[in-house]
Order: structure tokens, then sequence, then C-alpha cells
């Protein structure tokens, strides 16, 4: 990297963590505000809750700004070397759109990787937690007391639903087995209080069979299930794909859904988390073409408030595919990546046309 691209990065960083850190603490602030009676019910008014419960929802509040923020430093350090003077020595020594898009590769991959485990890992392991204290805008998914999310396990064109486990899900409590012909006609459902993993076989106690035909219902000690079931997915709980892994994403997919939302829900979510490592990228890409107007004469707001809008019309694009893949309008594919390609096109082609002018 050269030295005029390590100054770009060291300004823009500087600038990134100040303004991702500033929206995040001001958001979780206003929340904290919002909702402190139900927060601090949750540990008999005890304030250690609320530094517990800011720290379970940082996560989704910085990946929520962390593309923004990006855009948004890198408008500030534009604006700046633009008030020294400095930006016009930039494109007086050579440097071209495309080459700076290039010095700040490293940066664009870095923060989108921030991004990714933001998203794929942090979100997913705060979310339980979340769910149980039913606070803001979780209070619709509130667990009950001592309640987890169900754990989903498929065998052919059978389906199981545990309501708890073991940590190795090999010990299942509150069972439920929906057994279904080719046609996936529910025909048997199996109701248990446990059921225990040995070897190739599920042991269940304390069974119940219902039968589609009205056949009266069929009561057991045990049951011996012999599918072929394996133990779910460490963390692979929940019908919520924005709070899933790739690895749960994966297991819900492979399973079609288990019938809880259609396949191509979780498949618009997969495509939707890897195209993540983008995002940062397409906010520079965008940003940098803009800013040769300055060499041309162009204003300082011009600069912010068409950068600002571009980044605004992105993520509002952004948000719509992901609505219409959900909802199964585009496919998987499209919803994810349109937006990152029709606007990396964008950026190159003001990129190109800078280059030539």
């Amino acid at each position: 990297m050269t030295t005029i691209g390590w100054m770009l990065t060291r300004m823009i960083v500087t600038r990134f963590l100040g303004i991702l850190f500033g929206i995040a603490i001001f958001v979780l602030t206003l929340e904290v505000i919002s909702y402190a009676k139900e927060i601090l019910a949750l540990d008999h008014g005890s304030s250690s809750i609320i530094f517990k419960y800011i720290l379970m929802r940082a996560p989704a509040t910085l990946a929520t700004f962390l593309p923004i923020s990006v855009l948004l430093a890198l408008l500030l350090t534009l604006t700046e070397l633009s008030y020294r003077n400095e930006i016009s020595a930039i494109w007086a020594s050579g440097a071209s759109p495309r080459r700076l898009i290039i010095m700040l590769l490293p940066l664009a991959f870095v923060t989108g990787g921030i991004n990714f485990l933001l998203n794929d890992q942090a979100i997913p392991a705060a979310a339980p937690q979340l769910k149980e204290w039913g606070v803001a805008d979780y209070g619709e998914k509130k667990l009950k007391l001592g309640e987890r999310d169900p754990i989903w396990m498929r065998s052919g064109t059978d389906i199981l639903r545990a309501a708890s486990s073991n940590p190795q899900s090999t010990m299942l409590e509150d069972v439920i087995i929906f057994r279904r012909d080719t046609n996936g006609i529910l025909r048997e459902q199996i109701v248990a209080k446990t059921a225990e993993l040995q070897g190739d076989r599920w042991n269940l106690r304390n069974v119940i069979v219902y039968y589609r035909e009205n056949l009266p219902a069929n009561r057991l000690d045990s049951l011996v299930y012999s599918g072929a079931m394996k133990p779910a997915a460490a963390g692979a709980r929940s019908g919520d794909p924005e709070e899933m892994t790739i690895s749960d994403l994966n297991y819900f997919i492979a399973n079609s859904g288990f019938g809880i939302r259609p396949v191509w829900v979780y498949e618009t979510w997969w495509q939707k988390r890897i195209s993540l490592f983008f995002a940062t990228l397409v906010m520079i890409a965008i940003c940098i073409p803009i800013a040769t107007r300055f060499r041309r004469g162009g204003g300082l707001g011009v600069l912010f408030a068409t950068g600002v809008g571009l980044g605004f019309m992105y993520f509002v694009a952004d948000g719509l595919a992901l609505t219409m893949g959900e909802l199964g309008f585009v496919s998987p594919w499209i919803a994810a990546w349109m937006p990152v390609l029709t606007f990396g096109a964008l950026a190159t082609a003001l990129s190109l046309r800078i280059d030539r002018v």
C-alpha cells in the first residue's frame, strides 16, 4: 500500500470508529431510556442488568450502522482533505479513482468481515437471551420462563420438533414427530415426553400416537423410533433466519425449512449473509469517483449530499430486494446480490468515465 493509501486508511478508520460507536451509544442510550422500566424489572431493579442488556444489543446495533459509518467516514475524510487542498494534490499525483479503490480494498474487506461476523456469530449468540427477556422489538418473540427455541430434525418425510435438549441434542423433551406420506400429507403424529438417542435409534417415553384416520389415539409407555434423524446442528433452534448462523441456515436449507417457512427464505438469507462482505466495498467504490468533482470545481455540499443520497438508495434497494426474495418474487441469488452488483456496476462506470476524461 502506498503512502497515500496508508494516509487515507488511517483517516477513514479514525472517523469510522468515532461515527460507528457514537451512533451505537446514542441509539442504545435512547433504547435503554425508553425501556428502562422493563429492563430493570428483569433483575429486580439491579443496575447491572442495564450493562448486560447493552452488551446483548450492541452486535445488532453495530451491524446495522457499520456500512453507513464507512460511507460517512469516507465522505468526511474527503471533505477534510478538500478544505486543506490536499485532495487536489492527490489527483495531481496521478492517482485515479480506480487506484484509490484498490488502495482501500484491505479496509473494505476488513470492515466487511467484521460486518459478517457480527451478523453470523454475535447476533445469533445474543438472540436466545434477548428472546427470554422480551424487551423492545423482541417483545413479540418473548419466550416463557425456561423456554428455548425449538430444535428441528428431519428423516425423509418425517420431521421432529423438540422444545428443549441437552447440549449434544441427544436427550430431548416435549417431542413431536410429524410423519407424512410421499405427497406431504400428515398421516401420523407421535407425541412424547422425552426422547433419548441410543445408537441410531430414538427411545421415546410417555408416548401418544395420533392417526390421520378417525382412529383412537394409542398411548404407550415407550416406543423405539428408528428413523435416521441426526441431532440438530448447534444453534439450529429457531425459524428466524436473520438470527441464524451460516451453518444453521445450511441445516434448514438441507431440510427444506422443516415446513416452518419456504426454503427460499433461508436461501435468500444465506446469500445475503455472504454479500455482507462486499457492502462496504460498494460504499467506497461509489464515493471515490464522486470525489473527483473537487478537481473540477465541485462543491463540498454536492459531494456529501450525493454520497449520502446514493448510500441511502443502496440501503433502500437492499431492503426491498431482501423482502422480494423472502416473498419468493425473485430468486434468492437476485435478492441478495442485485443491489451489490447494480451499485458496483455504477461505481465501475463512473470510474471508467472519469479515467477517460
